[in-house]
């Protein structure tokens, strides 16, 4: 997506252009030229028409068939957010306000539906967190039989989390094959993750080196396998606030509306939108069909990457919602939720 650049505008065409889009921003509808003569243009309405079909010309403003008024396209969009959008940084209660909001005890998990959540709230739309990819280190592995053909896996990671699985046993299961079905996982293959632990394990089957008997050896792909299961079903989006997108304005453009709610069903491609910007410096902003996912319901997506305490990106978070969004203010808070929730992520 191209246009022209904001310094090619006259000063006259800029500043109306700005309040065009401000005016939208803020109510979601076209803004004539007797708005903005209201509003303090020290131009005629008719002066005012002349600079809002110039604008419309060079592809920054469209005109609804419905409506006299003018309204930024994609591409004025871009514009003003690239070259004129001037940020308001959150307030220091809005910053503290955040920090404990996401900050309050309990399993990261739960920190993350917050994460989601508040971002919603601070943005009036829709607030999204990609779950970070967890591949931690094998510490100790135990099995223990609880009884009525069940057994208790208890898995223990490098980095101190530990993780309980119920594993439905087959047949009849001898203590010694429960302990060395765990004692082989916790003394083989320790120190390795996941993925690597049932490399190395099929391998030493196949090879014949594994001294476990057959019952020892069922226990063992079962043990492992429950946990690689878990953490490939674990969702990789979460999404809150999706009522939001429903306000007075989606009543006007219900299709919009619809094609938006069915994007935010496919987790997975927005899931792959969000991967992009994992690498970005700053928070990015994706505005309407400049990404094909949204070139249906003309959405605009705020994202930034968060970080764990040694600075590694784990995961995106961001919002999404109609072009209309308050990017001034919410570009700025999106970048600073990531910084709050970089520093809950071990």
């Amino acid at each position: 997506m191209s246009g022209p650049n904001v310094t090619e505008l006259t000063d006259r065409a800029r500043e109306i252009f700005r309040l065009v889009v401000e005016g939208y921003i803020d109510s979601g509808q076209p803004v004539g030229s007797k708005t903005l003569a209201q509003g303090g243009v020290n131009l005629s309405p008719a002066s005012i028409r002349s600079v809002l079909a110039d604008l419309e010309s060079l592809g920054l403003l469209a005109a609804p068939h419905t409506s006299a008024g003018r309204m930024p396209t994609e591409i004025g969009l871009r514009m003003f957010v690239d070259g004129m959008m001037q940020v308001a940084e959150p307030s220091a209660e809005e910053r503290e306000a955040i920090e404990r909001h996401i900050g309050a005890s309990g399993p990261i998990e739960q920190a993350l539906e917050k994460t989601s959540a508040l971002l919603s709230d601070i943005s009036g739309a829709a607030g999204m967190v990609m779950v970070p990819q967890r591949d931690p280190k094998l510490a100790q592995f135990n099995l223990v039989n609880i009884g009525q053909g069940r057994l208790l896996a208890v898995i223990v990671g490098e980095d101190g989390a530990v993780e309980n699985r119920i594993i439905e046993a087959s047949g009849g299961l001898a203590e010694g094959d429960l302990e060395q079905a765990s004692n082989y996982i916790s003394a083989r293959l320790a120190g390795r993750t996941l993925r690597d632990a049932i490399a190395t394990m099929q391998q030493e089957l196949k090879t014949g080196r594994s001294r476990l008997d057959s019952a020892s050896r069922d226990l063992v792909e079962r043990g492992l396998a429950v946990w690689s299961e878990d953490a490939s079903a674990r969702p990789v989006l979460i999404v809150r606030g999706q009522a939001n997108l429903l306000d007075e304005n989606a009543l006007e453009d219900l299709e919009r509306v619809r094609n938006l709610l069915d994007d935010l069903e496919d987790k997975q491609s927005i899931a792959q939108l969000l991967e992009s910007a994992r690498e970005a410096e700053a928070t990015r902003i994706f505005i309407g069909s400049e990404n094909r996912l949204f070139a249906l319901s003309g959405s605009s997506v705020i994202a930034s990457p968060y970080r764990d305490r040694e600075g590694r990106v784990v995961g995106v978070l961001g919002v999404i919602g109609p072009t209309r969004l308050n990017y001034a203010r919410v570009v700025p808070m999106v970048d600073f939720t990531a910084r709050s929730l970089g520093k809950l992520i071990g």
